[in-house]
């Protein structure tokens, strides 16, 4: 018999699984969250396949904390008990839809391009509930159909977790594009707006490495500030959630120092021909590096900070970032952050020049300017 779980989750990565499906475990233990998950893999890739064969030998899974907290060294390992079922929506399609017309909450983490569509994703889906979208969106465009048309009236909280501005926004603009297109039935477009609960969240956690076959080391530092919104249903209820009226505040935060910061010591990795597999710690031991990532918080960041009223918070926010970079435990390496590279600068760079000028700083900004003059075209 196939267990109750009421969140389905898209994304097999090892960063959910130390971070939102860990929080659940936890709370679960407390009896402060909804239930247990059923995670689909999307992608065929071998890794995430071997990881959803762990995940259903019923076993829980290891999530070890390594890192530096209150200034205090902090070396555990944490089982991970959320998970009841792990499903591959190719060959699990029907289940997968079964599970989508009872869930409670959707979780999605599906990388840095999970919200673009595939144009093989045509309106003839409609007419087929047995046929595999491509796409993300188009996955969950077609499960939120089947439930409008069987399950109209229950309410649904859907968390994209990607590391995109106004993710819930965003997700649910592109599911409406795509109702639109495929001329799906006006009542659908009501339900979305009525029913569904698209949030905008944030998750900040440094998870660095996998452990075989499934489980991850990550940093003790954790933060999933949701904004807040009418009939929104959380999964659990966990120290590290924040429910906020200000989530641009988080997101400004993490994506232009952590996030910026990060993209600018890949940038430097691979303008500079550095080590094949060198790690931000190691990167963090180089005075000459370190000196030049802080000039650019301080010359080309943070007074944009400042500018905007958020000068203490961001300085306060640099003050605990310096200690996660140097955490001497976790191995990130920076050709893991430098995926995707140019796209990431585009999000993380962009934004502070355009900022800069908007508030009429006179900042040159050489460094920002300089990576990212080297975009491909």
């Amino acid at each position: 018999m196939t267990p109750d779980t009421p969140i389905l989750q898209f994304g097999t990565s090892r960063f959910l699984l130390a971070h939102a499906d860990l929080f659940i475990s936890q709370a679960l233990d407390k009896g402060e969250a909804l239930g247990r998950i059923a995670i689909v893999q999307t992608t065929g890739n071998a890794e995430s396949l071997k990881r959803v064969a762990a995940l259903n030998s019923g076993a829980p899974y290891p999530v070890r904390i390594r890192g530096i907290r209150d200034g205090q060294e902090v070396d555990e390992e944490i089982s991970g008990k959320a998970v009841a079922l792990a499903l591959t929506a190719d060959t699990d399609w029907a289940e997968v839809r079964r599970i989508a017309c009872m869930a409670e909450v959707i979780l999605s983490n599906t990388g840095d391009r999970g919200y673009e569509l595939d144009s093989s994703d045509g309106p003839d889906l409609a007419d087929d509930f047995g046929r595999v979208p491509k796409s993300f969106p188009a996955k969950l465009c077609m499960l939120l159909l089947e439930r409008f048309q069987t399950n109209p009236e229950a309410a649904l909280s859907i968390f994209p977790c990607e590391l995109v501005p106004r993710n819930g926004d965003r997700l649910k603009e592109v599911v409406r594009q795509l109702a639109d297109e495929w001329q799906l039935p006006a009542g659908f477009a009501f339900y979305l707006n009525e029913k569904c609960r698209f949030a905008n969240s944030l998750v900040d956690r440094i998870v660095s490495e996998p452990i075989d076959p499934v489980g991850a080391v990550a940093e003790p530092y954790a933060l999933w500030a949701i904004e807040k919104q009418e009939g929104l249903v959380l999964p659990c209820d966990h120290p590290a959630m924040v429910l906020t009226d200000d989530l641009d505040h988080y997101e400004k935060l993490k994506l232009f120092l952590l996030n910026l910061g990060h993209s600018y010591l890949a940038e430097r990795w691979l303008r500079d021909g550095r080590v094949k597999d060198e790690t931000v710690r190691y990167a963090m031991a180089d005075d000459a590096l370190v000196d030049d990532l802080e000039t650019l918080w301080c010359d080309e960041v943070l007074p944009v900070f400042a500018a905007e009223g958020m000068g203490n918070e961001a300085q306060a926010y640099i003050g605990v970032l310096r200690e996660r970079l140097r955490n001497p435990f976790l191995a990130h390496r920076l050709a893991d952050i430098a995926g995707n590279h140019d796209e990431k600068k585009r999000r993380r760079f962009i934004p502070i020049i355009a900022a800069a000028e908007r508030l009429g700083l006179n900042l040159p900004q050489p460094k920002l300017r300089a990576a990212l003059a080297t975009i491909k075209q």
